[in-house]
């Protein structure tokens, strides 16, 4: 089954419902999921782990090997900002190893996630650091909670015995507030409400806004996707 969305990139705040969206069609039936979103088969490439990494690198050094931390500071804050824009390099790197096979649009879409704060550089400098084969393929599904919602939920999902789990991870109250009170998601989409332009290419983008939260209880998930997609497909279709 040839994917309708090669590449989805999905984003939002830290909590708003990413994990929960994935996991939702990670569940489905190949054949439901292919109806309904026209994704079949599916990779998700997530900078949380490769961040994660390097927290672990981290922690070593210092503690076991009596070594100076490579990434980041004893508070958990990046030492350069820059290194904001390597993750988004990494899912371009990791996304370009995805098409070693000639094939995998025949078969595949990736699914492309992070989150970006105004703090270290927001959505406009990490969207230009995706590589022109992701942007010249991608549709953008952005999850519109505000901070409150995204402060409520990270607490909620936080397990101290799972912090590098991709659903339970969070973040400490005062780190979630630097990183990602601000957000530039309506300054960078503000130009067009069907695409952002990036290195120039028109990439269309939907809003799923998720206030109440739908992404907690799949029954309500389930609706809230099928009309999110319903705009996906008209707004690609026009960019194509």
């Amino acid at each position: 089954m040839r994917p309708e969305f090669p590449v989805i990139i999905l984003t939002g705040r830290p909590a708003s419902g990413k994990s929960e969206v994935i996991d939702y069609l990670k569940k489905l039936p190949v054949e439901e999921r292919y109806r309904r979103f026209g994704i079949a088969a599916f990779d998700e490439i997530d900078d949380f782990p490769m961040l994660w990494a390097w927290f672990e690198e981290d922690a070593i050094l210092e503690k076991i090997m009596y070594k100076p931390r490579m990434h980041t500071d004893r508070d958990g804050y990046f030492l350069h900002q820059y290194q904001w824009d390597l993750l988004i390099e990494r899912i371009s790197l990791d996304y370009s190893k995805k098409l070693r096979d000639e094939h995998y649009h025949q078969t595949h879409t990736a699914i492309l996630e992070f989150s970006r704060g105004t703090e270290h550089g927001g959505y406009r400098s990490a969207f230009e650091h995706l590589s022109d084969e992701i942007l010249e393929r991608a549709l953008i599904i952005y999850i519109d909670v505000p901070y409150e919602e995204s402060l409520r939920k990270n607490r909620k999902r936080f397990n101290p015995n799972r912090p590098d789990s991709i659903l339970e991870h969070g973040l400490p109250d005062e780190k979630l507030e630097r990183l990602y009170h601000d957000v530039d998601w309506e300054e960078v989409s503000a130009e067009s409400p069907t695409h952002i332009t990036v290195k120039g290419h028109k990439v269309p983008y939907v809003v799923f806004r998720n206030m109440p939260s739908q992404t907690d209880d799949p029954e309500l998930l389930g609706p809230a996707l099928d009309e999110v997609f319903v705009k996906a497909r008209e707004v690609y279709k026009k960019s194509r």
